[in-house]
């Protein structure tokens, strides 16, 4: 187990009607963090967490508890460092990859380097040590998702969130040793923390500003087709555009409907076009 001897988080079966987002807000703050990992620049001690938590269907992008949990069998019983710039995305998976990081059996250091923000703030809560470098940020929220259906699904779904909201309660008071009260309100307005607040409340031990120097930590910047991607897809979020339609748009504007083609760059994007619609989509 990890040095702290977290709980493990309750998990919950998928609603059928269920569609997972990010907060549009925090989209499009993190489209103008972009930090990429350099490929092989990781050691091979580190876990990089530098996008959407979930499985992306049209492209196949996106952190997983499949991916981490393979990560995590290939580094065996050593310390790790887990890297986190991410808007958040999936309770579920971000539950799960919270829960596969507090079982390992070595000690788990969390860098936050941008954003640790809705899911990704669970995952980061795994960690024996927590440090955000300055200028980042972690948010803290109720469940959030779309669900679909007539009003006896509006009524199961608004119980069933209360369920996850106790859940997430659970993990943040576990690691920050505050009263459940305090935690649940800060849930209820939607909490930006910057490191000194982090830190105040618990849900960070240290400021690190060696966190947010590109240069020494293997990052560099987003290529400007998926820059200009994530851009876009904030900008539709926020005009209360789902996933799935966001999804859609953003396949056809690249050409292609092929999930397995992860970078989309060779697929015909036209960058220029895609900022024009960018500037469109915010005029």
């Amino acid at each position: 187990m990890s040095l702290r001897s977290l709980p493990e988080a309750r998990t919950f079966k998928r609603p059928q009607n269920y569609q997972w987002d990010a907060p549009s807000d925090v989209l499009a703050k993190w489209a103008q963090m972009p930090v990429a990992a350099v490929p092989g620049a990781d050691a091979d001690s580190t876990i990089s967490i530098l996008d959407i938590i979930g499985e992306d269907f049209w492209t196949g992008a996106g952190v997983t508890a499949n991916r981490i949990s393979a990560a995590l069998r290939s580094i065996g019983k050593r310390d790790i460092t887990v890297r986190i710039n991410s808007p958040g995305g999936d309770m579920f998976e971000g539950i799960a990859i919270y829960n596969l990081l507090r079982a390992h059996r070595a000690k788990v250091t969390v860098e936050v380097l941008g954003w640790a923000a809705s899911a990704a703030s669970i995952i980061a809560m795994a960690g024996d040590d927590i440090r955000m470098g300055l200028g980042s940020f972690m948010m803290v929220h109720n469940a959030w998702g779309l669900v679909i259906g007539n009003r006896h699904d509006m009524r199961e779904a608004a119980s069933l969130f209360d369920q996850f909201d106790a859940a997430l309660a659970d993990i943040y008071e576990a690691r920050t040793g505050m009263k459940r009260a305090d935690i649940e309100q800060l849930m209820d307005v939607e909490t930006f923390m910057n490191p000194a607040q982090a830190i105040e409340y618990g849900f960070a031990d240290a400021v690190d500003d060696t966190e947010n120097h590109i240069e020494t930590n293997a990052c560099a910047q987003v290529r400007p087709e998926i820059l200009a991607r994530r851009r876009i897809d904030a900008a539709l979020a926020q005009q209360g555009i789902s996933r799935t339609e966001r999804r859609k748009m953003l396949s056809q504007i690249a050409g292609t409907h092929n999930a397995a083609d992860t970078a989309m760059h060779d697929a015909g994007i036209n960058i220029a076009a895609m900022q024009r619609l960018i500037n469109t989509i915010k005029s």
